[in-house]
């Protein structure tokens, strides 16, 4: 089995490895970004792929997205300090398989690999049982009904980008860019564009 991890942190890389020591079946290529993860998984073609939400260039959600444009079929496990039952929620909604948290008991990473390289779906019990009872909250949250490029956008004017740079970082035009912040203002009641990233700040997104 050909594991891929996409996460900048050397230390959860080194100990990813060193959960799978033990099999000598399993080996594991590393990325530290979207950009080098996304064509990582295009050349080695894991089968799974662990993702940090979290990454140093777009989030772990945008590099979920752009290889399940390429692969439908791919098998993804979300690994994230996060446990927000909102980011759990919205994971699952984009394909992943699996959802664990890095607070978590490692040997819950190991088995959620087995079951997702297996074609079953794996979130720790914690995790499901606080999605389970948050639905109501998950649906009052604005950002939980937003389209993963909207949250993508929203996260990147936290982060204090431009227009003109969201729209090179995506790949999309800046007209694109524009018109979704404007709906973005709408949606969560934002008077200005200041005011937009005010609250993109504000619901951590960043």
């Amino acid at each position: 089995m050909r594991l891929l991890i996409v996460d900048d942190h050397p230390v959860v890389a080194s100990g990813c490895r060193s959960l799978f020591a033990s099999d000598a079946s399993v080996k594991i290529d590393e990325a530290a970004d979207e950009k080098s993860g996304h064509r990582a998984y295009l050349s080695k073609r894991p089968d799974v792929t662990i993702i940090d939400i979290n990454l140093p260039d777009l989030s772990g959600f945008e590099l979920m997205r752009r290889i399940r444009k390429e692969d439908p079929d791919a098998r993804i496990i979300m690994f994230s300090m996060n446990d927000d039952p909102a980011f759990v929620a919205r994971a699952i909604e984009l394909g992943a398989q699996g959802y664990v948290s890095k607070g978590d008991d490692p040997r819950l990473l190991v088995k959620a690999v087995r079951k997702v390289a297996a074609g079953e779906n794996f979130i720790t019990p914690r995790l499901a049982e606080s999605v389970t009872f948050s639905a109501a909250a998950i649906r009052s949250s604005p950002t939980s009904q937003m389209k993963p490029r909207e949250l993508e956008i929203l996260r990147l004017l936290a982060r204090g980008d431009k227009i003109s740079e969201i729209a090179d970082a995506l790949d999309i035009s800046y007209k694109t860019v524009a018109n979704t912040t404007s709906l973005l203002k709408q949606k969560l009641g934002a008077k200005s564009h200041s005011d937009l990233i005010r609250i993109a700040v504000e619901t951590e997104l960043s």
